[in-house]
């Protein structure tokens, strides 16, 4: 038989029971999809995490107070007070390759702006804040080293803060807001930077460290050091300096736990991504899973489909069809199912991504390679479970498959 015939034969075969085809291909349709699904947000995940790092500014490190075993009570980040300004200024002063520092403290308060308030994060910080984050003003100006070294009762707005405080078209520059009935001239609004690692960085307010220290929080130890370094090449040699020199500072012996966390962003990201490509790695599974039933399907409806069509094969070899022609029809009736499931599978894969990206917010990207594996995964599961199905019924004698009732 021409390869033509082959073909309009399998498919007048698969379409005289258009249910059972449908149900065949349901396994191999919810497989593909699944797969397109979660490599699409496999890949959208990816790309917010390096968004995220562009965003938290350049070649930035992070320490914070915490970490500390005490008693055989092991803390994380956050859990110790154990930090303190002249630690940002010894790092600044002994480690090389260090280019900025701020010391930053955090405190939620409810902040009032006549009749509208909003409940946010006050992060008391130094100077050096925008350009390590690299975040340019929207209007005003920030803070100066003067209004640190005086504890002046000023504050820079976060973009959702003042469209909360002032409304939509608001500038909340040169107002006075109450934070804690302490009044704050607020001298600026910074630029929108949206979120880094999960955090909504316009949802705050930014004010001197020695001003929130003294006036909100009335404590001597700070959350945070932000340090960025000089060169991206360098990050990890500043890390273990730094912490060395806290270390030092803070008279911890060898052998003894550190009372604080030093970590670049490139280590956050990694812990992220690892966290997301195990759940990722398990669905997966889940999906391939779906794939194998739907091959097994495939086989299994293939087989009835041999032993239904007993006599019409022996007919056929009778008048002189040859075995490698009856397998290949049978296996292109298989990989037939298999690459239309795997189609719709691909389609219905894209439209998943697309919403759970436009209304969940769950960014989502399908790379081309992901569609052309799965679509070359659909063809191979056709081959494989249709290969013995199709090989069975080559393989069957004419003279007895005449014979079947």
């Amino acid at each position: 038989m021409s390869p033509v015939m082959t073909f309009r034969i399998a498919f007048k075969a698969l379409n005289r029971n258009k249910m059972r085809t449908g149900l065949t291909m349901l396994g191999m349709i919810i497989g593909v999809s699944a797969v397109i699904t979660l490599v699409a947000l496999g890949n959208g995940a990816q790309s917010q995490i390096q968004d995220q790092i562009k965003a938290g500014g350049t070649n930035m490190i992070t320490v914070q107070a915490g970490n500390a075993n005490v008693g055989g009570v092991r803390g994380g980040a956050g859990t110790s007070a154990g930090l303190i300004p002249e630690d940002g200024e010894a790092i600044r002063n002994e480690v090389r390759g260090v280019e900025y520092v701020a010391v930053s403290v955090r405190s939620q308060q409810q902040v009032v702006n006549g009749n509208a308030n909003w409940f946010t994060r006050i992060t008391g910080t130094d100077v050096d804040l925008p350009l390590i984050r690299a975040w340019p003003m929207k209007s005003g100006t920030f803070f100066s080293a003067q209004d640190v070294a005086g504890g002046s009762k000023v504050c820079v707005l976060g973009q959702t803060v003042n469209t909360n405080l002032f409304g939509e078209d608001g500038d909340g520059t040169g107002s006075i807001i109450r934070v804690r009935n302490q009044p704050f001239r607020v001298i600026g609004v910074m630029a929108p930077k949206g979120a880094n690692m999960g955090e909504d960085l316009d949802d705050q307010i930014l004010a001197p460290y020695t001003t929130v220290l003294k006036r909100l929080l009335g404590q001597e130890n700070i959350n945070t050091i932000t340090v960025s370094a000089t060169s991206g090449d360098e990050t990890t040699k500043v890390a273990d300096d730094i912490a060395l020199v806290l270390r030092t500072r803070h008279k911890i012996i060898p052998g003894q736990d550190d009372d604080f966390t030093v970590r670049t962003l490139e280590e956050m990201a990694e812990m992220r991504t690892a966290t997301m490509g195990t759940m990722t790695a398990l669905l997966a599974g889940i999906a391939g899973v779906s794939l194998i039933v739907g091959g097994i399907g495939i086989m299994n409806i293939m087989l009835v489909s041999v032993t239904e069509r007993t006599r019409e094969i022996g007919l056929r070899m009778a008048i002189g069809a040859k075995g490698g022609d009856v397998l290949l029809q049978f296996l292109v009736e298989a990989i037939a199912l298999s690459l239309i499931g795997g189609g719709i599978g691909i389609a219905l894969g894209y439209g998943l991504a697309s919403g759970m990206d436009r209304w969940m917010g769950w960014p989502a990207v399908v790379p081309a390679n992901a569609v052309v594996m799965s679509f070359g995964f659909a063809a191979a599961t056709g081959v494989f479970f249709g290969f013995y199905p199709a090989q069975k019924a080559a393989r069957l004698d004419p003279i007895d498959a005449l014979r079947f009732e």
